[in-house]
Parts: C-alpha cells; structure tokens; sequence
C-alpha cells in the first residue's frame, strides 16, 4: 500500500503509535502519570485546529478538548460526546513502536522476530485469525505492544472530525471530542468538566475487534496486601523468625485458584495477582478483583479480608493488612435507562455492514466514570486484538470501517 494511497485514519494510525504515552502506575498521584502523554496531546490538539475545530484546548492534566458546530437544521439535536484515551497500558514495552502491515495468509501470524525467535500467534489462541486471511494487518515488530488501545479509538475519531469539518452536508449534531490520559491506570474521565463538554450523550471508542458495542463493565477494585514478619538469623529461626514471604504464600493459597482470571469467562469475575515483591520482614502484593454483580464483587472483597484475618489470628500480633481502593463501577447501572443508545449503535453497526455484537466488557472503559458522573457512555469497538501485548494487531479495514460506523452514529444523533 503506497503512502499516497494511505486512508485518512490509518496515517493517523501511524503517526500517534509512534509517540511514547506509556502510563505510569507507580506515579498515579499525579496526572498525566507520565509527562510524554503531553506530546500527543498537543499534536492532536494542533491537527483539531489545523482541520477546523472549536475550542481546542490542552488542560494542564492533558486532556484534549474540541468540538464541532451541528450541522444546519441539527442545531436544537442533543450534543453527542466521543472519547478516546491517550496513555498505553505499561504492561508491554510501549516506546520506539515500530509498526508495519502484514498481509495476513493464514496460519501463525508473525508479527516480527526477536532474538532469533519469531513472535506469533496462531489462530487456535486468536479464532478470529481464521476469518482475516487476505487482509492487511497493522502488527509491532514483537518488541513493544502496538497501542492501538487507544489508539485506534484516537484515530477514528479524528479522522471522523476531519470528515465532517470537510463535509458540512452529513448531517451530525453538536459534537464534543475528549482524548483522556491515564485511562490504563483508573483515572480516566475523573477530571474531565463534564458541564464544560457540554454533551447530553456520549461514546468511548476503546472495544475490541469490531462490531463489539458494550455496556456492561466489572466493578472493580485494587487490593494491596502487606505482610510484616520478623527476621533472624536462620540459626537461630527456630520459634522465633516470622517470615513475611511465607505469610504470603499462606494467604494466596486461601483464595480459590477457579477464582483467578486464567479460569474465567463471560460474567465470571476474578481475583487477579498483578505483582509480588518480598524478603523475610516485608512482602506487598498487589490485586485487582473484578466481578459484574456487585454482590459478589463484595464477596471476593471480604473474602480477601477473611483470609487477613486468619493469618492474624495465627500469629503473636497482627502481621496481615488490607487495602482496598475502589476504581469504578458497573455502568450498566446507569446505561440500562438509556437503552436508546444502545439500538441508535446497533443500527450504526448495520448501516455500515458490521454485524454488532453486544456483549460485557471484562475490563472497564472511561464511560463507566463518566456514567456515573451523569454522561452515559456505552462503549464501541476499535477493531483491535490482543490489546496490552506483542502480539497486538488490527485490520486496516476496521480502522477504515469505523470511520464509517461513527458517521452513521452521528447521522442518527442529527
């Protein structure tokens, strides 16, 4: 595929993976997390104003703002909001992203070569491989992960303002466009002005393979566990060296392995062990749990403290503690008296001959804030696989088809 030849949203594409957003978890008390997010916020910003937006502005926590006048005899329509996140997750390298496409014939798909080995994916991990032989393929090079979440959702919704802003006559109500940072790491929409934006409805773009339209996300929820032991030398351990590693051990094996995410599905919630760190007088690990139904999210929550509380009370002294920080909640709370939202999405799937596919997400989006803040925000698919790895890849095509969806959503909107 010649440059020239390139559609609008996948020069975009190329062009923002290629700036280093990697959020940082270990400085989420400030936002942005990470100081690099800036630079694609402020070239988004100069590309919104280039093409002819209003009100472009860059805060000082690096959200990008925008939006673009209705249509003639739109005017009176309800503001429709569009959002996308900036930051990409840092659990893959997420610097010096070198893409390419790889028309894809079957097979492994390999992405590039490291070390000597080939980094592929086959479709008995990736069942959807089996229907995309014969189409091009945006693939890293097997060194970093791609950072088409968000990415794709960053660029689809541009090139929707560029289209738009070239063409008044497609009809579209007042539209808001915000670009978070921080998403990856529970900020998200947290401080967005929401009376500012100004949007009766709104839409994230950060779903996976296309046509998926969700509504439904987990309640979640991060648990640091600290373990304090007591170290001597082990000559002289015998009834007297407490060792906090051990405590661990005790602790993770009281909580129930179907219960971990490698053996969930569907509407299945999870208790999750992101990180581990110990010596014999200190151990932290950290958790995430998740869980659709809110009562049995509080289940694995007091499960968690029960298994503290035993510990405890085989010791001399408290050596256990629990911390939990909620993150977000299921937005299918809010979203489920807005079913209207979900029907207009359905019918712009349809409209441009994708097929939706309604289904929860395992995860959470900037909508399940912003619901619960007063925006209802279902979310929409990007096109993108294997999100937050190195196999990570997406279509050319549904980067170029959801361009067209979000047309058809704003059609409807007007």
């Amino acid at each position: 595929m010649s440059e020239s030849n390139e559609p609008d949203v996948l020069s975009r594409f190329l062009r923002y993976v290629a700036v280093n957003t990697e959020s940082s978890d270990e400085h989420s008390d400030r936002v942005p997390s990470t100081p690099c997010q800036f630079d694609l916020a402020n070239l988004l910003a100069d590309e919104l104003r280039a093409m002819g937006a209003h009100d472009v502005e860059v805060s000082e926590h690096a959200y990008v703002t925008a939006h673009i006048p209705a249509s003639t005899g739109s005017e009176e329509a309800p503001k429709l909001g569009l959002i996308a996140h900036l930051d990409t997750t840092e659990a893959a390298p997420g610097a010096n992203v070198k893409p390419h496409i790889v028309t894809y014939e079957g097979g492994d798909l390999v992405c590039g070569v490291v070390d000597g080995e080939p980094i592929s994916i086959s479709p008995d991990k990736i069942a959807d491989l089996n229907d995309l032989v014969g189409e091009d393929l945006i693939c890293t090079d097997g060194t970093t992960l791609l950072g088409a979440d968000d990415k794709a959702g960053v660029a689809e919704i541009m090139a929707l303002a560029y289209r738009l802003l070239q063409d008044p006559s497609i009809p579209h109500p007042g539209i808001g466009i915000c670009f978070c940072p921080d998403e990856e790491i529970g900020h998200g929409a947290e401080l967005l002005d929401i009376p500012a934006f100004g949007c009766t409805y709104a839409y994230t773009v950060d779903g996976g393979p296309i046509g998926e339209l969700e509504w439904e996300c987990f309640n979640a929820a991060e648990a640091v566990v600290r373990f304090d032991g007591f170290s001597i030398h082990p000559g002289d351990a015998k009834n007297r060296m407490v060792n906090a590693s051990n405590l661990f051990v005790a602790f993770h094996e009281l909580l129930p392995a179907v219960e971990r995410p490698e053996h969930t599905e569907d509407y299945e919630g999870f208790i999750h062990l992101c990180s581990i760190s110990g010596t014999v007088t200190h151990a932290t690990a950290r958790y995430i749990v998740r869980d659709h139904d809110a009562a049995k999210f509080q289940a694995k929550l007091d499960l968690m403290q029960r298994a503290c509380d035993f510990i405890n009370a085989q010791q001399d002294e408290p050596r256990v503690s629990l911390e939990i920080k909620h993150e977000y909640r299921n937005m299918a709370e809010i979203v489920a008296d807005y079913p209207q939202l979900i029907d207009i999405a359905k019918s712009a799937f349809s409209a441009a001959d994708v097929e939706p596919h309604v289904i929860p997400i395992r995860g959470g989006t900037d909508g399940a804030q912003l619901s619960f803040r007063g925006l209802p925000c279902p979310n929409l698919s990007t096109g993108a696989y294997c999100c937050h790895g190195v196999n990570e890849f997406i279509p050319v095509s549904s980067l170029v088809t959801m361009v067209d969806v979000l047309e058809q959503l704003v059609r409807s909107f007007a």
